[in-house]
């Protein structure tokens, strides 16, 4: 019997509150959509910082090259980091004729023999996908040959948008790993953290506060996750789900399986922070717990707020235009309004529909949300006289041409922006773009041009 995920019923999900009132799914592919991001990127992305397991991708060797170690997601994994290996089936015309599934199989056995791994991911891709390798079978027959699990994760290129491969993920890992394995101790406010993939040491920010009041990340979904406590999942007491609504499938079914509870949060900017950690604290249930919490609050505000004062006098009456992806369109935007930016315009392109309704509320009814940032984000510079881009590299040269500051917040950024800490980190470095002379004189004119 197949475990392929039904694509139909991750576009169509009831948890999410825009489907029933939409004609079309949610992230249904069109063509050309996958140039932003594909479901086989969005898939792995979403499991790859599993740095105990390893992460094979069934397909060319073109696949893994253009997706490997794309984002800078940081782990605690004392043993050998398999993210850093690059595995591969290296599939070619031989074996889209002849087909693709004993290389498959060597490959597993050469993975385990040599690296020990926790678990092994295998990623289906477009080619391996027409020509119909079963790597259900193949992964089924390898785990119990070797007495780990295997996961294979239905997510070709093709099937759609990087968001619905993050979907896809998620079913994978509710699939084959969540509820296989008891963990070793448990507490009363044990929680998972689904969608907080720890780039740059996001998860690192906050989940030491968590720690002083008591509340345990049991699992994460997949920031500095270890395959043996995502197994335990289904024991933790709360699902908190971290910006990446794409993941809301895995919550509600885990609800509906486990009876465990989820909320959706964020820990970008001083505001989104405190209400986060509240309502983690709130929806656990515990009086002692939320008193213990607000005190937290008041505390880490203060001392943000002294920290902040030097920052926000430079920020004052300054304008920025925003044209990053996903939930960072609104996230971001709370951050920026924290350091005292009034964030003039928003890129909604890759942005689900509730992450569109959140940004036209941090941003108010005058805010622009660009649907075509590419093509919009230069006219709304001069129509809003924007002191400030923050964007992923590409668009760089927008701000060199209109002589504005820039700064690198997409997923290739070296700095954590998470937390109240990260905020600092945010305030620095914008101070320092906004101070940097480079971006006033690079497109000036040399003296001898007319």
């Amino acid at each position: 019997m197949t475990r392929k995920p039904k694509i139909r019923d991750l576009l169509d999900e009831s948890a999410c509150t825009h489907s029933p009132t939409k004609k079309n799914a949610c992230n249904a592919p069109t063509p050309g959509a996958t140039t932003g991001g594909c479901a086989f990127e969005g898939s792995q992305i979403s499991l790859f910082p599993y740095a105990d397991a390893a992460h094979l991708v069934h397909g060319p060797m073109t696949c893994v090259g253009a997706s490997w170690e794309t984002r800078l997601t940081h782990t605690s994994w004392a043993g050998r980091d398999l993210t850093q290996m690059g595995f591969t089936t290296g599939i070619t015309t031989n074996d889209v004729v002849f087909g693709g599934e004993e290389k498959l199989r060597s490959s597993i056995d050469y993975i385990v023999e040599r690296y020990a791994p926790e678990a092994v991911f295998v990623y289906s891709t477009c080619v391996t996908a027409m020509i119909g390798d079963d790597i259900d079978m193949v992964c089924k027959q390898a785990a119990e040959a070797h007495g780990i699990p295997m996961v294979p994760v239905h997510a070709p290129g093709f099937v759609g948008s990087k968001n619905l491969g993050s979907r896809i993920a998620g079913e994978a890992v509710l699939t084959h790993l969540v509820g296989t394995q008891e963990p070793e101790t448990s507490s009363p406010f044990d929680i998972n953290l689904i969608g907080e993939y720890n780039v740059t040491g996001d998860m690192w920010q906050y989940t030491p506060l968590l720690e002083e009041l008591g509340i345990r990340v049991l699992s994460t979904l997949s920031g500095d996750g270890r395959v043996a406590h995502i197994r335990s999942a289904h024991r933790a007491k709360l699902n908190v789900i971290v910006c990446a609504k794409s993941l809301v499938s895995l919550t509600r079914k885990m609800q509906e399986r486990y009876g465990t509870p989820f909320i959706s949060v964020s820990f970008y900017g001083k505001r989104d922070t405190s209400a986060s950690i509240l309502a983690i604290a709130e929806a656990l249930g515990d009086a002692e717990l939320v008193a213990r919490t607000k005190q937290l609050i008041t505390r880490e505000e203060t001392r943000l707020a002294q920290q902040l004062a030097p920052y926000r006098e430079i920020f004052e009456g300054k304008k920025a235009v925003l044209n990053t992806g996903g939930n960072k369109s609104w996230s971001i935007a709370s951050a920026l309004q924290d350091l005292g930016f009034e964030v003039v315009a928003t890129s909604v392109k890759k942005a689900t529909e509730a992450d569109k309704e959140k940004a036209r509320e941090y941003l108010g009814e005058a805010g622009i949300l660009m649907t075509n940032p590419g093509q919009e984000q230069a006219k709304v510079i001069d129509q809003t006289g924007a002191d400030l881009l923050l964007a992923g590299g590409r668009s760089l040269f927008t701000a060199i041409k209109k002589k504005i500051a820039f700064a690198d917040v997409n997923q290739e950024k070296k700095k954590s922006y998470g937390g109240y800490a990260g905020l600092l980190n945010l305030a620095e470095d914008l101070k320092n773009a906004l101070q940097n002379p480079v971006f006033k004189n690079v497109a000036r004119r040399a003296p001898w041009e007319k």
